[in-house]
């Protein structure tokens, strides 16, 4: 009854500025009313974000885009039990202005008031996100790196039941080097040797990146190859000749390299090296958003930023 007044109340708002517009009359008073209820409404149907680890270095960049952005909206954010920022207004934790959301220590409280949740924190906590993410039932955007098989095999079963969309590296220019990675792979025999060269920031707890992994991922799927069958990581001593057909995987580690992935075609007398560099972390933020607002409606399953992108 409640929504039938509602609907009622802005169509009757919509006939009276529309009249008034036909006759000339339309004062700054009704202009300035119908467009905050535009707004209102426009509000109240945007997928609503949360974002998990929020004092993190992305969490925080999420946090600021999601804000700012006319898409969608902050549904509430989280942090570990026994953060500083717990139970503090958002907006001041961040040196901002107070925006009326607190940072919480119960994740499954702040996902039944959203429609997806974004992830960049640990392999641990994104499980356990996952789980949580279930029994909210909602979008679940996954852009955590550093996953087993282990984690992986308990995110494919979670998706039986929600939307999960897990991607290495949420970047429009690296997802399309993946699909380039792959089809090269298709199209060239192991005459070609596949080196994958990554660099990142000394901070960085994990090797090989996941994107690294990812793109080894698509290289193996491009030959027809169980990638954990011909991966070959981080060579050092006396390793003997390289193996025919073997993919290698190399991590640079050192000062406040975003990311910068290599994927190299070796064979005798020529080479072929496709490179993508990261200068942004906004760009993984975007592809995120982009996730989040896809996810909306789909079946569950399981899925990438190749299927986000329509790649």
């Amino acid at each position: 009854m409640a929504e039938r007044s509602f609907c009622f109340t802005i169509s009757l708002h919509l006939i009276v500025f529309q009249t008034s517009r036909k006759r000339g009359f339309a004062s700054e008073a009704v202009r300035g009313k119908w467009v905050q209820y535009k707004k209102e409404i426009i509000m109240k149907n945007l997928p609503k974000i949360a974002i998990v680890g929020a004092s993190g270095r992305m969490g925080q960049m999420l946090i600021q885009s999601v804000l700012a952005s006319n898409k969608v909206k902050l549904a509430g954010v989280t942090e570990r039990e026994g953060h500083d920022w717990l139970g503090q207004d958002l907006g001041v934790c961040m040196g901002r202005a107070e925006i009326g959301i607190n940072v919480s220590n119960n994740p499954l409280e702040v996902f039944k008031n959203a429609d997806a949740v974004i992830d960049f924190t640990s392999p641990k906590a994104t499980i356990e996100h996952a789980k949580l993410a279930v029994k909210a039932g909602i979008v679940h955007v996954i852009g955590t790196t550093g996953m087993d098989s282990s984690h992986l095999d308990k995110l494919k079963n979670l998706s039986k039941d929600i939307v999960i969309i897990r991607a290495g590296n949420m970047s429009l220019g690296l997802n399309l080097l993946t699909l380039l990675t792959k089809k090269i792979s298709a199209a060239l025999d192991e005459d070609f040797d596949i080196e994958i060269v990554e660099s990142h920031h000394k901070h960085k707890v994990d090797a090989p990146s996941g994107t690294a992994l990812m793109l080894g991922q698509a290289a193996a799927e491009g030959r027809g190859v169980d990638l954990s069958n011909v991966e070959d990581r981080g060579r050092d001593g006396i390793t003997g000749a390289r193996k025919r057909g073997d993919i290698g995987f190399h991590a640079i580690r050192g000062g406040d390299v975003v990311g910068e992935h290599d994927v190299i075609f070796a064979a005798d007398g020529e080479r072929i090296v496709l490179r993508h560099l990261a200068t942004d972390r906004q760009i993984f933020v975007r592809g995120a958003l982009r996730a989040a607002i896809w996810g909306q409606g789909k079946d569950a399953g399981e899925y990438d930023m190749i299927d986000v992108l329509g790649l």
